[in-house]
Parts: C-alpha cells; sequence; structure tokens
C-alpha cells in the first residue's frame, strides 16, 4: 500500500500517518518526494483497510499495490535512481557507463594490460572476475583473493573504480575491502541470504538477472537487497535461456524499457555473456543503448583466444576500440 500525502502536509501529519501505519503493524518507509511525501507500507500479506489511514488529516489518496516488489517500483518511488560511484553517474539522465575487462583475472600482467586498453579506448569502469562460478568443476575457477588485489592494483593504476563478483556471503568482506561495485551473478540472482546481507551494506550492487528469470522475479530479488536499506542497486540484463542454442542466451532487450517503466532502478546491458560469440557482441551493444540502456558490461582480453574463461565471446585490444569509437557516434546521436 501506498499512502500519498498532500503537498502542504505538514511533518506532524506525516508523523501522525506512520503512526497508524505502525499501529496497525506494519512498517512505515516514508518516500520524500519534489513535489509531496508519500508512505509505503511493508509488511502487509494481503489487502489492508484503509479506512483509519484515509482520513487523516494531509492524506491525499492510499494506492494499493499488488506487485510483489514495492520499494524498487516506480508507484513507491517515482523519480529515477542515479546510482554514483567514485564519481561516475549511472542512471537516467546521464550517458551510458561503459564497464569493461577481462572475465577472469588470469594475472598481475593480464590484468594491468587489460585497464590500460579498455582505459585508452574510454571505458568508466573496470571489471574482472577473481571468483568464478563455473559449470564444471575442472573448469578455471578464478585466483580468489589474489585475483582480487591485481584487480584494485589494476585499477588504481588507472584510475578507474572496479566491480567485482561475489558469490558467497564470507566473501563479502574481502571483496568489499578491494572492490567500488559488488556483482551478483545470474545463479545467485535468488540467493535471498547474499542478497539480505549486502542489502546492508553501504556499497553499490550489480544484480544480473537469473537465466530463467522473469521481470517480476528480477524485481523482487532486487527488492531484497533495498528492503534491508541498500538503495544502491544496479540492475544488468544478461540474457535468458531460451531454446535458442545459436547463442549463448537469449538477449532480452525489451527488458530494458520495461524495467525503466516498472522501476526507478538503472539498468545496464551484458551483450557477452547474452550472446557468447564476439562477433554480435558489437552490434547488441548498439542495440542495448538504442534500448535505452544505462551502461553496458563488456568483456575484454589482450588475447582473448589464449583466456582462461570465455574467450570466443571476448573483444581484443582493436575491437574494443573500434566498439567504443562507433558508440561514441551513437550516443552523441542519442542525445547525450
Amino acid at each position: 500500500m501506498l499512502i500519498v500525502m498532500e503537498h502542504n502536509a505538514t511533518p506532524e501529519q506525516v508523523d501522525a500517518v506512520e503512526a497508524a501505519v505502525e499501529a496497525l503493524g506494519f512498517r512505515a518507509e516514508p518516500i520524500p518526494g519534489s513535489l509531496r511525501t508519500a508512505i509505503g507500507v511493508l509488511g502487509n500479506q494481503g489487502y489492508v483497510d484503509d479506512t483509519a489511514i484515509r482520513e487523516l488529516p494531509g492524506v491525499r489518496e492510499v494506492i494499493h499495490v499488488s506487485k510483489p516488489y514495492k520499494l524498487v517500483s516506480r508507484d513507491f518511488h517515482p523519480e529515477a535512481t542515479v546510482v554514483e560511484v567514485r564519481g561516475i553517474a549511472i542512471g537516467e539522465g546521464y550517458p551510458p557507463v561503459i564497464m569493461a575487462g577481462p572475465c577472469s583475472i588470469e594475472s598481475e600482467a593480464q590484468m594491468l594490460a587489460s585497464a590500460r586498453l579498455v582505459k585508452a579506448a574510454g571505458a568508466h569502469i573496470l571489471r574482472g572476475g577473481a571468483f568464478k562460478p563455473r559449470t564444471g568443476p575442472h573448469s578455471f575457477q578464478g585466483l580468489g583473493v589474489e585475483g582480487l588485489k591485481y584487480l584494485r592494483q589494476a585499477g588504481d593504476a588507472v584510475d578507474m573504480p572496479v566491480v567485482t563478483e561475489v558469490m558467497r556471503i564470507e566473501q563479502l568482506e574481502p571483496v568489499c575491502r578491494y572492490a567500488d561495485i559488488l556483482q551478483i551473478g545470474a545463479r545467485n540472482m535468488q540467493n535471498f541470504d547474499l542478497l539480505k546481507e549486502v542489502g546492508k551494506l553501504d556499497h553499490p550492487v550489480l544484480l544480473k538477472r537469473g537465466m530463467s528469470a522473469t521481470i517480476e522475479e528480477f524485481l523482487a530479488a532486487a527488492e531484497y537487497i533495498v528492503a534491508e536499506g541498500n538503495r544502491r542497486v544496479i540492475l544488468c540484463e544478461r540474457g535468458i535461456r531460451t531454446f535458442e542454442r545459436a547463442t549463448r542466451n537469449t538477449l532480452d532487450l525489451s527488458v530494458v524499457p520495461l524495467i525503466q517503466q516498472f522501476s526507478h532502478l538503472p539498468i545496464i546491458v551484458d551483450p557477452s555473456h547474452a550472446t557468447g560469440k564476439r562477433p554480435l557482441v558489437p552490434v547488441m551493444a548498439k542495440a542495448a543503448l538504442v534500448a535505452g540502456a544505462n551502461g553496458l558490461m563488456i568483456e575484454v582480453h589482450p588475447d582473448p583466444d589464449k583466456a582462461l574463461c570465455d574467450g570466443a565471446q571476448s573483444l581484443n585490444e582493436e575491437g574494443f576500440a573500434r566498439l567504443m569509437q562507433e558508440m561514441g557516434g551513437l550516443i552523441k546521436y542519442l542525445g547525450y
């Protein structure tokens, strides 16, 4: 339920409404706006008789919200959220942000070379995987904390914030120590205990859509994080699993405008994991920008043919520089 106050409602009237909500056994979540204050009601499992609240002074209207996600919805928060990371703004009204780097951190030299080439091409945030969730147990699993150190060193060397994946609660401490953005991968989108823990942190979170997740499930997962107090959430479409096998996944670009209609959170697109094929990455990256994505996450490797992970979908230095140049013209055309 959402309680919308009159634009001239006094602080005392707002406090009275919050007290009435809590008296019913629910949680009141004030949502300040530019024109009026709204109060979200959380904790109800069904219909709430709003008669007593509707008649309180200062109440303009009461809206019953049936969605399982409330705090991340436009109903509760009409204005778009912009997530800032070390001076870089991600969200509506700002130019798309490019996150780039290798799928896996393989060595100090490889990570530094990757950082230098993506920085030179114009990327904004450096990505790299230290903990890798692989389908098979015999595949390269990442360098762990050692890889985190290489990522941080490379980011500092080129003055770029860094993003990396966290897979388990016990990894949060080292990942938070070295990374600027915590990535929750597709396989962990519904790891609710992990979502709750990152929700307690003051750290930006990049939440990837699960391989078979609906939009409602995707936003409900984000709700777990925001409900714990962390509003610095960035959503990421990375393709969903369908019957098609010509590509690694099926990139659902329709999710971008739909998410922006339903939610105030920024959304970026990962065309590398979505397609799994290097020639398709530039095309779908540009298509994502046209669809309105607030940014992109692109895999880049100094020598993709020798990559220990996902080389087939990684761009090399020349390919990434060319894509960045092409996207520069497109971004200007889009009005940024």
